[in-house]
């Protein structure tokens, strides 16, 4: 009987060592698999920077031209609307003259 009682009490050594050992495998699985996700993480984050970047240069680009188009337009606009304003104030100026030496025409 103390044969079986000891070799039982061997067993449930042997079997607390090999659990110790699986769950310390376990948590390094764990932990190593961690730290692969951080890693991947990290390097998604600069991959995905690295992508946004021309992205980002293109769009500032176009906006760019955009503002440079406009303000063209806009500069034409305020030419032609000040040569017009130009026209309108010597044509005023000549109907007055004209109104001031001529009242009955």
């Amino acid at each position: 009987m103390e044969d079986v009682l000891k070799r039982l009490l061997d067993t449930e050594t042997r079997a607390e060592a090999i659990i110790t050992a699986a769950e310390a495998e376990r948590k390094r699985l764990i932990d190593a698999a961690m730290e692969e996700a951080r890693g991947n993480e990290a390097r998604f984050q600069a991959e995905t920077a690295g992508r946004r970047q021309p992205i980002m240069q293109e769009a500032e680009d176009r906006a760019g031209q955009l503002v440079a188009d406009l303000t063209r337009k806009f500069e034409a606009r305020q030419r032609a609307l000040r040569e017009q304003a130009d026209r309108n104030e010597t044509e005023a100026i000549a109907a007055a003259l004209a109104t001031l030496l001529d009242p009955e025409a």
